[in-house]
């Protein structure tokens, strides 16, 4: 982990490489990873070394996935304090994505503040999406209450399929599959047609995908101890 913010030369391929294998590592809790991420991240807010700009993401991500209040409000400084649009959209697409639901809560609400691009949004609230089977529950029931909102601002444009897809293609199950298609049969969704009926075709391949192997997979982690 000690060559993880090194700047040794970089051959085509190896900045992509380095940073998947930051965050790969991290998303799988390697202990030194995610101790080197949080060094190299709270050096980096104090004004010290700065993280590679190739692997800022991941580390953002890394830092975010384990850490808890204090982490959130240093990613919240860093968003406000910068003018550069990759900066924050580096630390928007995160925010939520960490295991505090009162952290994903403040998140969503964040997302339509006016600290927000209108045209972010929808990848903030997919942060929050990104934090697995609570996340998806959380992002899906702030879209559904607030849908006026994104229906004016969005209907017609690529974003509201983004944020379509962003928040329902991933769920698991039948009961999901009827919510989710209930929903837009009850509710207009101008330019996102295609993205509904997508994200109902990904929900009923999981679903079977998981009735069919679900319990092959999950004995084959309990064999291996995991």
């Amino acid at each position: 982990s000690s060559g993880i913010n090194a700047e040794w030369p970089l051959r085509p391929g190896d900045a992509l490489l380095r940073n998947m294998l930051v965050g790969t590592l991290g998303k799988s809790d390697d202990e030194q990873v995610v101790e080197k991420c949080h060094e190299l991240f709270q050096q980096h807010i104090s004004g010290g070394a700065q993280i590679a700009a190739d692997i800022r993401g991941s580390v953002y991500r890394t830092v975010r996935q384990r850490g808890q209040e204090q982490e959130f409000n240093q990613l919240l400084e860093l968003f406000k304090k910068t003018d550069l649009h990759e900066e924050r959209d580096r630390v928007q697409r995160i925010l939520g994505s960490g295991p505090n639901a009162d952290l994903r809560a403040k998140t969503l609400d964040f997302a339509l503040s006016d600290a927000v691009r209108s045209n972010d949004t929808p990848f903030v609230i997919s942060s929050v999406a990104s934090a697995g089977h609570e996340g998806r529950e959380e992002a899906w029931n702030f879209v559904k209450n607030k849908y006026p909102i994104f229906l004016e601002r969005y209907a017609g444009g690529f974003l509201f399929q983004r944020l379509v897809q962003s928040v329902c293609a991933d769920f698991t199950d039948m009961d999901k599959y009827k919510d989710v298609e209930k929903f837009f049969s009850e509710n207009k969704a101008p330019s996102a047609e295609r993205a509904v009926k997508q994200s109902l075709e990904s929900i009923k391949l999981r679903s079977s995908w998981l009735e069919r192997d679900g319990e092959a997979v999950a004995q084959w982690f309990k064999d291996q101890g995991l």
